[in-house]
């Protein structure tokens, strides 16, 4: 049975839907709709690929109040397994506010809390020989720096969500074996702006694959210094909240799957825009019969 472990960041997201999103120079706005859902890159991974069939247990920090509370009720209502969460005693879980307009963009401030100890000394806890795939977020470096040479020791795949992250990523980028950048988190590890271009210097840092996804117009990747595209699908766009983050699950999974690489974008972008006709960062999140059912259609 395929088995695969998410590790990083879990928040509560309260998202605020606006007719148009807030202009610089302050002031007051009215949201016509308002939704309070779990989130963070890798806890939303975890919901992709537990609601694509897969066992998959969550990794991460969270406080004992009543926002931690509420985020493992969710992850549990989903099927993912939080047995491997840490909770601290008497400190604050992260979340974060999400701004989304009629156009299905969006603005997210996030609010990592301070109370969570950076240390990962409790990882040793956790047997890895159970995962056919480990996925990592950016936002607890020494955890994911800690799970990434813990896969690699034990020869089992690796994903890497390169998004934004005060730190230097590139340690993590240099352990993984294949690595996701967001295009701002590709930009700001590499210095440059043409994604072409940083994604060749990224590939000179990580030994295994890159990949940038672009949102609508879909994800760039290098295999053996020989560039791929592939453009992605055209959906009604509602709400891109997750979207990467589902993305990173869904090709987490094929990777767990043995799917070939091209394969495995095409896959991970179909789940990431069906994903994208829903409100909320996990409501639309498919089945593995609803995405190939999709697929078919899009295809045909």
């Amino acid at each position: 049975m395929v088995k695969v472990a998410c590790l990083g960041i879990a928040v509560q997201d309260r998202i605020y839907y606006l007719d148009k999103m807030p202009q610089a120079g302050g002031g007051k706005f009215v949201a016509h709709h308002y939704k309070e859902v779990g989130g963070g890159p890798a806890a939303t991974a975890a919901v992709a690929i537990a609601k694509l069939g897969v066992e998959v247990d969550f990794i991460g920090r969270l406080g004992d109040d009543d926002i931690g509370s509420a985020i493992i009720s969710e992850l549990s209502r989903y099927r993912v397994n939080p047995s491997k969460i840490k909770v601290y005693r008497e400190a604050k879980s992260s979340q974060s506010s999400i701004f989304v307009d009629n156009s299905g963009e969006r603005v997210i401030v996030n609010y990592p809390s301070p109370d969570l100890s950076e240390h990962p000394d409790w990882l040793e806890e956790i047997d890895f020989r159970q995962y056919d795939v480990v996925l990592c977020d950016v936002r607890w470096h020494l955890g994911a720096e800690y799970c990434l040479q813990k896969a690699k020791k034990l020869g089992i795949p690796t994903v890497l969500d390169a998004d934004i992250t005060p730190q230097n990523i590139e340690p993590l980028v240099k352990l993984a074996d294949h690595v996701i950048f967001s295009a701002p988190g590709l930009e700001k590890m590499t210095n440059e702006k043409d994604l072409n271009k940083a994604l060749m210097l990224a590939k000179k840092i990580c030994g295994g694959t890159v990949y940038v996804t672009k949102g609508s117009e879909g994800c760039d990747w290098i295999v053996s210094d020989i560039p791929s595209s592939y453009k992605g699908f055209e959906v009604n766009v509602v709400d891109t909240t997750g979207a990467g983050d589902v993305f990173h699950g869904a090709f987490a999974y094929a990777i767990a799957n043995k799917y070939a690489i091209k394969r495995a974008v095409v896959f991970a972008n179909a789940v990431a825009a069906l994903k994208c006709t829903a409100e909320g960062g996990r409501d639309g999140i498919p089945s593995l019969q609803e995405v190939e059912n999709f697929m078919l259609y899009a295809n045909g």
